[in-house]
């Protein structure tokens, strides 16, 4: 058998005991089942069984089964439920119930009350399906809830839905429904309860509860209700007067109840009787029937309702059992409540639906009369009583004279748990006994009930809470205060303000309003004050976290932040409110909140409560001793009394009895009872006034095993224990344990030890350190509780490994030990000296003797001090983790090592038991921090001692030193975690790991052993001792900085990772310079090597200096971005581009603080080659615009400059910023000058034209001064020819002679346009920068001086890293773009024969080429466009500039075609034996992006001819086809059909066909010469076959044929600037062309352009 079938087997698990009561020699009786048995319910007379595989077994007397059950004592299997498998069992005092997996519900018993929700029945012998449907859903018919449990009581059953709501039915105030009738047959939602996240449910005889989740931020959040649900006014409201504050509720809603979630919180039901049913419960007066102050009826405002109900002559039993609900969004519901306790009490203990009415009538009615000062101060008194009450459980006074105490006490606590307030001359030393006692004015406190004997109340700790001058945890406080639905109303908003019972500053309470519950505070106390009076100075820490320890994983582990609530009779106190009064609605018992309450369970009268520290509160009935302690009864929970050490981890409640389930001193569980004792021999009816009552006792059944769970009902008790097979059951049972017992011992740590140290006067650092180590450990302490609340509950349930979190979650308790172990909360507290700080507070606080620190820590050793006492205490968790690995270790032997279960708990515990190493390692090295601070020089101390700082080794034993020191220098090396420190003398200097780098220097070089230690700044030489010291140091350095790189000196990989030998000589790291020079104080953050930056990082200065980017060898190298601030115009310069040995060098642009942009090239930092400055914007004052060379930061060579004021550009050389040589300058009026320029000024020869053709050639002193001699041309011809003297424009001195024009004036006007553009720069000295960058780029120290192989790899690298650049912002790059550059990047075949297939080839690479501004010639290509553009658009655009934007092309294709044939040495020369013209393969890739620019100008050179031409096309289109054709002369025969001109249409519907050609012909638009001249042939092609097939043979042209049928075709083409089209054809044509085909059709369109415009239309 294997062992896990072992560890299964049925009949060593789910063993059945019984027994009933106590007595000292009884023994349990075993119920032997076939299959073990998983949970047990007891009833009264009964009790059902659920075994495994669901089936479910009845025992005890069964009257509802029809047919009698022959042995009752023997389990009867429920055969009804055959089929089902059922999940949960409960049982009632008289009924059962049971839940099948799908969250059916079936109930059987008695139904007289209708607890088992089927109607018409009085029993229900067999289980019978009962439906929980909801009606709140639109379905039909209406969804059925599943349910996950059921509870039951003597009349009621509750259940509870997976969607975690309570559903109630069957009789009774316990249902918490708001039922008129009774019973309840159908189950209903209890509205009060929903929205809110209920874990367990449990019922008395006649009272339930609830155990419910914390509302937390998982919960969202829910806004504080401050406003009535329905009509959205304020519920309170707060007057800040001149000398008092008015505080009223006043608030009357006109809509009436509603049931909302947030009336859970509202709900105030409120005494109105005061039940006498013990010596401590006093009575308070102005309640009884015998009233002190005379029930007189009162008054109110009719829009508000009565706050009290008024005892009338007759009414006096009503008033007795009428209980007045309050809530804060009404106060009119009214609900009764029994009590067994007044005599005399009509005989059903609820009032009928007319009852009420006839008291809200009456009610009603008395709002009418008048009221008299007593009353109303009495009614005030009620009034306030009500709405204290859910906080403070009232407070009764024991004295009738106490009335007006009472009331400001009262209203006090009412603006309560958040505005406590005081007053002066009313009995202050009553007040001081009425609050500090009982702590009524404490928040999140228990209802207070105050005795006679307040010593008692001051000693008992379920009433005993934070006083509100205490110190304790306020942060806590409020976040418990947000995170839970207070049943308090929500005065004020949310803060909490307490005011201190100060008698000098109070005055009385003046006046007193009924009607308007209001409060008169005086003297002035505004909420500020109240605010500031209320905080008491002190530093807080919120040592429980909100949402449990890790956040996220509250729905992993069981929540420990829980309230209790209850609802039902509460006669015996069972309710917990501190009063005997009926709840008709779930109520949170206040003083159970913040207690961690795990697991509620209810006997007939009483109740328990199990926290997750193991404690039981217990409250209601104590008639048989059945709460554990000496109270009878108790209204409100108290502790039961138990021996130190017993932890309890399960509790049930029976009729009389009560049974606990604890942790002893050994693993097997105690059990323990509490309540009646059964004699020997006595039979279940015998006379009660002969049972005993029994205090906690302890019954010694170790021959019951391990007991999992305890159950009790009626007088019969059970237990369920496992046979411990193979020691799996033990285990289980001691790690449960052991965490329970864990979980207590952090706690008392947190509450004992902890809280007190933090309230103790620390320093601030030290304080701050204990703050973080209290927040982890409260953490800690919390993820520790919620994995002991987890085991309890698989004890419980299923006992089995899969259940076990610390498997499945391994990751959550070790993260959490990390925070505070591993992340140095412990370590860091102890470097910085902590605990020696803490040794005074702990003296104060604990005494000289340190029992409780030695009992806490566990520490055997003897003579500790405080402060290692303390170190012991704060590494506890340390030795839980080897615990952990101990014990699941355990468990892994108690499985075959094969199976699953064994490598989880096995993996599990190797993951603990490293931490656990790893732990011991960080405290050794804490331990050897602090004993080194002990040892080094105080001063330097304060400034290297840091709380993350470990040493790992110091030279103080001149182990290491520093080569060629002094003989009497010091030199000391301290390697930290994070630094190596040199200190010599008194000063010291620091090097942080990251940016440390240490090779060993080989010994056969020097005979020492050396270690060459490389920084920023410093390269230290240092000498070991030996060589063991070498190695030693070595490997500690790598080490240390290997760890500081890749985890900030913490470890990362927890287990043995195999350390690497050295760290990496690339890392990225952080450095601030500190040596004089260009980087003092300067901060880099970025990629290092060896001790210099390299790679991508960030500089920045203290000036405001940034730079962004590449770094090469410790300097700015590659691209990057640098921004510099100009602290005069308070802007920045920003540079984006390339850098070189730490200078701007290459591409770049700088936009300087003063709106400049300069883009171009940098060499050294300045700009220097091809570059474009623009100045000013278009709307400044002084916007300019150059482009051209730069040499050493100034304007040298060709440039054009365009002043956008002046509107005048210049295109000409440059040096030193001025117009130097030869040049030409446009202005925006026509002007046009070309000539020379000396100083920036025009001087000596030039030319000048004026826009009507006015020319002036000769002398010039000054920009358009004229100077000397010269000769000035008319536009008619007539010229002067002499010496000039003034400036263009503004009267000109002239002294020379006058020409009249003779016959040869055309050809000198001819000459004379033929001479513009010799005196300006000629087109292959423009842009020399520009090519030369591309030769540079190629690797070319000159134009065709390089290899064509360096060339391709420089290509493919700038490719390469370009791409890589743009890579970082994908934006910039489509995918379609991407491709092509990876495709570019491919080197082509550049050497071989050319072949039309390798030419082709070519001539596509160099349009993808160009295409991208990558690529060097693309790059090129871009720059040309832009200087191109720059020239010849705007000012530039005129029309004297054509001859030299067309020579500037030609020249651009020639400096081109070079680079190509450069690249494809192959390539025949321009005009070679194979001809490959430069404009066939670069005109079609460099004209269409110049066109724009070249076309207008052209436009503007032909803009008269093309006038004429066009009015010509115009005048002649008007004619119709047929008429055109006669009038141009064209053939008949070629006319497409011979119809007379008397019908036309018909015949242009055949001329159709030639119409086709005329879009054609229009094409003649598109970019190069080439497309034009190829539209041009097929439009004579397409002319050609369609007279053919008109003429239906071949047919040769002759001219006089073809001109007048293509001069038709061209005017009927309409293309608009025909003239500026041909001079294009004809200027940038392939020579070659001229004399062919092409050539001759390209004459006959020049022909017919000029034909046009001498047409005359007679």
């Amino acid at each position: 058998m294997s062992s896990r079938q072992r560890l299964n087997t049925g009949g060593e698990r789910g063993l059945l005991h019984s027994w009933k009561g106590y007595s000292y020699s009884i023994t349990p009786e075993r119920l032997l089942l076939p299959r073990p048995v998983l949970q047990v319910a007891l009833g009264s007379q009964h009790g059902v069984l659920l075994v495994e595989g669901g089936q479910v077994y009845s025992f005890g007397e069964l009257p509802w089964k029809q047919s009698q059950v022959p042995e009752p004592a023997k389990p009867t299997l429920e055969s009804a439920l055959s089929g089902q498998r059922v999940v949960t069992v409960a049982a009632g005092s008289f009924h059962s119930g049971a839940v099948t997996e799908d969250g059916g519900v079936h109930m059987w018993g008695e139904n007289s009350a209708g607890q088992c929700g089927l109607s018409g029945l009085s029993t229900v012998p067999n289980p019978t399906p009962v439906a929980l449907q909801d009606l709140d859903t639109v379905t039909v018919p209406p969804q059925t809830v599943p349910v996950l449990e059921l509870a039951c009581g003597e009349k009621h059953t509750l259940a509870l839905s997976v969607q975690r709501e309570v559903w109630a039915w069957g009789s009774g105030c316990q249902l918490g429904l708001n039922a008129a009738v009774f019973p309840v047959w159908k189950p209903q939602k209890v509205e009060h309860l929903v929205g809110r996240y209920v874990l367990q449910v449990a019922c008395g005889a006649s009272h339930s509860l609830a155990l419910v989740r914390c509302l937390g931020s998982h919960d969202g959040h829910r806004p504080h209700v401050d406003k009535c649900g329905r009509c959205n006014e304020l519920l309170y409201t707060m007057t800040d007067k001149e000398d008092h504050v008015i505080i009223s509720d006043s608030h009357y809603c006109p809509l009436g109840v509603e049931l909302t979630e947030d009336d859970g919180k509202l709900e105030a039901p409120n005494p109105t009787t005061g039940l006498k049913t013990s010596p401590s419960e006093p009575v308070l007066p102005s309640y009884t029937s015998k009233s002190e102050s005379p029930a007189v009826p009162t008054v109110a405002d009719p829009t508000s309702v009565p706050s009290q109900p008024h005892a009338s002559e007759e009414g006096e039993a009503s008033l007795v059992n009428g209980m007045l609900q309050v809530s804060d969004s009404d106060t009119s519901a009214l609900s009764g409540a029994e009590s067994d306790a007044v005599a005399g009490a009509k005989s059903s203990p609820y009032p009928d639906e007319q009852a009420v009415k006839d008291y809200l009538k009456k009610l009603s009615d008395n709002t009418q009369t008048n009221t008299q000062a007593s009353g109303g101060l009495n009614a005030l008194l009620v009034s306030s009583q009500l709405l204290l009450e859910p906080s403070t459980g009232g407070l009764m006074s024991s004295t009738p004279t106490s009335a007006l105490n009472n009331l400001v006490a009262s209203c006090a606590s009412a603006v309560g748990g958040r505005v406590a307030s005081t007053y002066e001359a009313l009995s202050l030393k009553k007040m001081m006994n009425f609050y500090l006692p009982s702590g009524a004015s404490r928040s999140g406190g228990s209802p207070g009930v105050v005795d006679n004997s307040a010593e008692r109340v001051r000693q008992e700790d379920s009433m005993q809470g934070k006083k509100s001058s205490s110190t304790g945890d306020i942060r806590e406080e409020e976040a418990e205060g947000l995170r839970r639905r207070l049943s308090l109303p929500g005065l004020l908003s949310q803060g909490r303000y307490a005011v201190h019972l100060l008698s000098s500053s109070y005055g009385l309470l003046r006046k007193y309003a009924f009607g308007q519950t209001s409060l008169f505070l005086t003297p002035a106390v505004s909420p500020r004050l109240l605010r500031k009076a209320g905080r008491p100075k002190m530093r807080a820490v919120a040592l429980t976290p909100l949402g449990g320890a890790i956040p996220e994983d509250h729905e992993v582990l069981p929540t420990l932040q829980t309230e209790v609530w209850s609802w039902g009779h509460g006669e015996h106190g069972q309710l917990g409110h501190g009063d005997n009064l009926a709840r008709l609605q779930p109520l949170c018992i206040k003083s159970l909140n913040n207690k961690e309450v795990v697991r509620v369970a209810a006997g007939a009268h009483h109740s328990l409560a199990l926290t997750a520290q193991s404690q039981v509160f217990s409250w209601g009935s104590n008639s048989s001793g059945q709460l554990g302690h000496m109270e009878s009864p108790s209204t409100v929970p108290r502790l039961a009394k138990l021996s130190e050490g017993i932890r309890v981890w399960d509790v049930s409640a029976g009729e009389r009895h009560t049974l606990l389930l604890a942790d002893g001193d050994c693993i097997q569980p105690i059990i323990y009872y509490s309540g009646q004792q059964v004699k020997e021999g006595e039979e279940e009816g015998g006379n009660e006034k002969e049972l005993h009552h029994v205090n906690v006792r302890f019954l010694c059944f170790s021959q019951l095993g391990y007991v999992s769970s305890v159950f009790a009902g009626g007088r019969r008790c059970v237990a369920l224990s496992d046979r411990n097979v193979m020691g799996f059951i033990a285990s289980l049972h001691e790690l449960a344990s052991a965490e329970r017992r864990f979980y207590c011992k952090l706690c008392n740590i947190k509450s004992q030890i902890l809280r007190p140290l933090l309230d103790s006067a620390l320093g601030q650092v030290i304080f701050g350190l204990l703050q973080t180590l209290a927040n982890m450990f409260g953490r800690l302490c919390h993820l520790t509780g919620q994995h002991a609340t987890s085991l309890t509950a698989s004890l419980r349930r299923c006992r089995e490994v899969k259940s076990l979190l610390i498997l499945e979650h391994t990751s959550i308790f070790l993260d959490c030990y990390n925070e505070y172990v591993y992340c140095s909360a412990v370590g860091n507290f102890q470097v910085m000296g902590g605990f020696q700080a803490l040794t005074k507070p702990s003296i104060d606080l604990f005494g000289k003797g340190p029992e409780l620190l030695q009992k806490l820590s566990e520490c055997g050793e003897e003579n500790l001090t405080t402060a290692d006492l303390l170190v012991v205490l704060f590494y506890l968790p340390a030795r839980h983790l080897h615990e952990y690995s101990r014990l699941l270790l355990k468990l892994a032997t108690c499985f075959e090592v094969c199976s699953t279960e064994y490598q989880k708990l096995q993996d599990s515990c190797s993951k603990f038991e490293a931490s656990v190493l790893q732990l011991k390692r960080k405290r050794k090295e804490a331990d050897y921090t602090v004993h080194f601070w002990k040892i080094f020089p105080g001063k330097m101390t304060d400034s290297l001692r840091k709380p993350y700082r470990r040493l790992i080794c110091e030279s103080s034993n001149k182990g290491l030193t520093l080569q060629n020191a002094g003989r009497f220098s010091v030199n000391w090396f301290i390697l930290f975690n994070d630094v190596l420190v040199h200190a010599q003398f008194s000063t010291h200097h620091i090097f942080p790991l990251a940016t440390l780098w240490v090779e060993p220097i080989p010994e056969e070089d020097t005979g020492l052993y050396g270690l060459k230690v490389i920084t920023p700044e410093e390269t230290l030489t240092l000498l070991a001792s030996s060589p063991m010291e070498k190695i030693k140091w070595l490997r500690s350095i790598n080490q240390a900085v290997d760890q500081a790189l890749s985890g900030k000196g913490q470890d990362v990989a927890s287990g043995s990772s195999v350390q690497k030998l050295e760290p990496p000589i690339s890392r990225t790291a952080s450095y601030t310079f500190y040596k004089e020079g260009r980087l003092k104080d300067a901060t880099y953050e970025g990629r290092w090597l060896s001790g210099k930056p390299n790679g991508r990082g960030v500089l920045k200065w203290c000036d405001g200096r940034i730079y962004t980017g590449a770094f090469k060898n410790g300097l700015e190298d590659g691209f990057g971005e640098f921004v510099a601030p100009n602290k005069t115009l308070n802007k920045n310069d920003h540079y984006q581009g390339y850098w070189k040995d730490g200078k701007m060098h290459g591409l770049g642009t700088y936009r300087y603080a003063s709106g400049e942009v300069y883009d171009g090239s940098f060499q050294e930092g300045v700009r220097h080659g091809h570059g474009m400055l623009r100045s000013g914007k278009l709307n400044t004052s002084s916007p300019s615009v150059f482009i051209g060379q730069w040499l050493q930061d100034k304007k040298t060579g060709y440039g054009v400059f365009d002043d956008i004021t002046k509107g005048e550009k210049y295109m000409g050389m440059w040096q030193d910023h001025q117009r130097q040589g030869t040049g030409v300058v446009v202005t925006q009026f026509g002007l046009y000058y070309e000539g020379a320029f000396k100083d920036n000024k025009m001087m000596g020869t030039g030319v000048l034209l004026s826009e009507d053709d006015t020319t002036y050639e000769g002398e010039f002193s000054d920009d358009w001064t004229l100077s000397g001699k010269g000769v000035l041309t008319m536009p008619n011809g007539d010229y002067l020819e002499g010496s000039f003297n003034g400036e263009w424009g503004s009267g000109l001195k002239v002294t020379g002679s006058y020409f009249k024009p003779h016959l040869f004036d055309t050809d000198k006007d001819k000459t004379q346009a033929m001479k513009l553009g010799h005196l300006c720069v000629c087109a292959e000295d423009k842009w020399p920068a520009v090519f030369e960058e591309c030769w540079s780029q190629l690797g070319c120290e000159a134009p065709g001086r390089g290899e064509p192989e360096k060339a391709w790899e420089n290509i493919a690298v700038a490719l390469t890293t370009s791409r890589r650049h743009i890579l970082d912002s994908p934006d910039v790059l489509s995918r379609s773009h991407n491709k092509t550059l990876e495709s570019l990047e491919v080197i082509p075949q550049h050497v071989g024969p050319i072949t039309m297939d390798r030419y082709n080839a070519i001539r596509l690479y160099l349009i993808k080429a160009c295409d991208t501004p990558l690529h060097p010639l693309g790059q090129l290509l871009e720059t040309l466009v832009a200087v191109y553009r720059m020239t010849y658009v705007g000012v530039g655009a005129n029309r004297r500039l054509l001859h030299q934007a067309v020579s500037e092309i030609k020249s651009y294709l020639n400096h081109i075609f070079l680079i190509v044939r450069f690249l494809f040495p192959d390539l025949p020369e321009e005009g070679g034996w194979i001809h490959v013209p430069s404009s066939a393969l670069l005109l079609p890739v460099l004209l269409p992006r110049l066109y724009p620019p070249l076309f207008t100008l052209y436009a503007l050179d032909k803009e008269r001819e093309d006038d004429v031409y066009w009015e010509c096309v115009l005048r002649l289109n008007k004619q119709p086809d047929l008429a055109l054709l006669a009038f141009l002369g064209v053939q008949q025969k070629f006319w497409p059909v011979s119809i007379p001109a008397s019908l036309p249409a018909p015949g242009e519907k055949q001329l159709v066909s030639f119409c086709s050609y005329f879009p054609k012909l229009a094409q003649i638009t598109t970019f190069t010469p080439s497309d034009k001249l190829q539209v041009i042939q097929l439009t004579f092609e397409e002319i050609t076959q369609e007279v053919q097939a008109l003429l239906k043979q071949d047919f040769l042209w002759s001219m006089d044929d073809l001109f007048p049928v293509f001069l038709y075709v061209v005017l009927r083409a309409r293309i608009r600037n025909l003239g500026s089209e041909v001079s294009l054809i004809e200027d940038l044509m392939d020579p070659c062309v001229q004399h062919g085909e092409h050539g001759i059709m390209f004459t006959t369109l020049k022909a017919c352009y000029y034909q046009i415009q001498h047409e005359k239309v007679t």
